[in-house]
C-alpha cells in the first residue's frame, strides 16, 4: 500500500507543479502554443489517422511546452513539431500490435470538416485530408511517413526535418524520394472535379434511398473496392474483408442499408475536404460513407459505423 501511496503522492505533485508553471508562465506562452495548435493538430492526425488520438498527442504536448525551460526552446515551431512527430512515432509503432487484433478493415477516423474549415484551407492540405490519402500513408512505415508529410503536405525544410527526426538531411532526402516511389502507383490516376464529385455523391444517394441496382452498377468502376470499418463494436453490418466488383459491392451496400434503423436520417456534407453522406438517428451520427470519385466513376467506396470513430462527424 505504501508503494502505490508514495507513487499517487509523486503524480500528485508533479501535476501541482505542471500548473504552478502554467500560472507562472508569461502570458503569451499559452498564445504561442495557440498559434501553432492547428499545424500540431494537423500532422498528428494524418500520421495516425485518428482525430482523437491527435488532440491527446496535442494536449501532452502542451503539457511538455509547458514544462521546457527557455534554454530547451530556440523555435517553437521546431520543438513542438519535434515532440508531436516522437509522441506519433512511438504510437504508430505500438499500433500495430492493436490493428493486428482489429475487427474487420480499420479505416481512419472521419472528421466533419464543414465545421472546422480551416483543416482544409489549400487544395494540398483537402487532399491530404482524404481518406484515399491517408490510407495510401499506410504503406509507409512511420519514419517514412513523418519524413512525406513534413516535406510534402506542410512544406518544412529538409534542414529542420532532419533537426525533427535526428537524421542527416542527406538521409531524409532518400528516405523522401523512397517514400515518394512507394506511393507513386497509389496515387488517384484521374481525381474528380468538386461539381464531378457533387454530382455523383447526389445520384448516388437518390440511387441507395430508391434501392436503385443499376443506378448503383452506373456509377461504379469496374474495378471498384469497398471497405467497412465497424471495429465489431455495432450490429450495423460492415463487410470483415473487402469487397470487389460492382456486382458484390452493390449487393452488399444495398444489404447493409436495410440493415439501418428505418429512421435514420442521411445527410450530403463535407468530411475530410470531401463531399460524404452522414446517417444521422436523432441527430446522433450512426456511420458515414466516403465515396473516392475518378473521372465519372467512384472507385473506392468507405464506409465508417464503428460508433467509437464517429464523434467528430
Amino acid at each position: 500500500m505504501l508503494h502505490f501511496a508514495n507513487e499517487n503522492e509523486g503524480a500528485l505533485r508533479s501535476d501541482n507543479i505542471t500548473r504552478k508553471r502554467a500560472m507562472n508562465k508569461p502570458g503569451d506562452t499559452s498564445q504561442i502554443f495557440q498559434s501553432y495548435r492547428l499545424l500540431l493538430f494537423s500532422i498528428a492526425y494524418r500520421m495516425l489517422g485518428s482525430a482523437t488520438d491527435a488532440e491527446d498527442i496535442v494536449q501532452d504536448a502542451f503539457l511538455r511546452w509547458l514544462q521546457a525551460s527557455d534554454q530547451d526552446v530556440q523555435s517553437p515551431k521546431a520543438y513542438l513539431s519535434t515532440i508531436v512527430v516522437h509522441l506519433c512515432l512511438d504510437q504508430l509503432r505500438s499500433a500495430r500490435e492493436k490493428r493486428e487484433v482489429y475487427v474487420g478493415p480499420w479505416l481512419p477516423e472521419p472528421i466533419a470538416t464543414d465545421q472546422r474549415p480551416e483543416l482544409v484551407e489549400t487544395v494540398a492540405q483537402a487532399e491530404s485530408l482524404s481518406l484515399a490519402f491517408l490510407l495510401m500513408l499506410e504503406k509507409l512505415n512511420p519514419l517514412e511517413r513523418a519524413i512525406f508529410l513534413l516535406r510534402e503536405v506542410f512544406e518544412y525544410e529538409y534542414g529542420e526535418i532532419a533537426t525533427i527526426v535526428d537524421k542527416s538531411e542527406a538521409n531524409c532526402r532518400q528516405i523522401f524520394h523512397r517514400a515518394q516511389q512507394h506511393l507513386e502507383a497509389s496515387r488517384t490516376r484521374f481525381p474528380a472535379s468538386r461539381e464531378q464529385q457533387e454530382r455523383i455523391t447526389n445520384r448516388f444517394l437518390q440511387a441507395s434511398l430508391n434501392g436503385d441496382m443499376q443506378g448503383l452498377l452506373s456509377l461504379l468502376s469496374k474495378d471498384i473496392v469497398s471497405m467497412g470499418d465497424s471495429g465489431g463494436k455495432t450490429p450495423l453490418k460492415a463487410g470483415l474483408m473487402p469487397v470487389y466488383g460492382p456486382d458484390k459491392v452493390s449487393r452488399g451496400y444495398l444489404g447493409a442499408l436495410r440493415s439501418l434503423p428505418a429512421d435514420v436520417v442521411t445527410r450530403v456534407t463535407e468530411v475530410n475536404g470531401q463531399l460524404a453522406l452522414v446517417g444521422y438517428l436523432h441527430e446522433k451520427p450512426v456511420g458515414a460513407i466516403l465515396l473516392q470519385v475518378e473521372g465519372e466513376h467512384i472507385s473506392h467506396l468507405y464506409y465508417v459505423v464503428n460508433p467509437e470513430k464517429l464523434s467528430w462527424l
